[in-house]
């Protein structure tokens, strides 16, 4: 299961993060976000210790995703030191976020 980002957790686990960081802003009555959700998860496993893979549930944490302009679910933002280098709204396939994440590991 991928990690739970939150208002209080996301300057720490996020922005302070010394690896890339995937954001999955998602919420629970939203279709979309399920269909993604699990290619969340997955690559929560595969980067375990080479990047941090999370979700954010805006309906629950709503100061961040209004900080970065999230409107539309799912938006997957990705950090690297601090700083949010990629975005991607709506679903995607999994190989679309490897290759963003991959961008971001060198």
């Amino acid at each position: 299961m991928a990690k739970q980002f939150t208002d209080s957790n996301f300057d720490a686990d996020v922005l302070k993060s010394d690896k890339p960081v995937l954001v999955d802003f998602w919420a629970e009555w939203c279709g979309p976000c399920r269909m993604i959700g699990p290619i969340v998860d997955e690559l929560h496993t595969e980067y375990d210790g080479k990047a941090v893979i999370g979700k954010l549930n805006v309906d629950e944490n709503p100061e961040v995703a209004a900080k970065y302009g999230v409107r539309s679910i799912p938006t997957l933002l990705i950090f690297k030191d601090g700083q949010l280098v990629d975005k991607q709204v709506g679903v995607v396939a999994k190989s679309a976020l490897v290759k963003k994440l991959e961008a971001q590991m060198s």
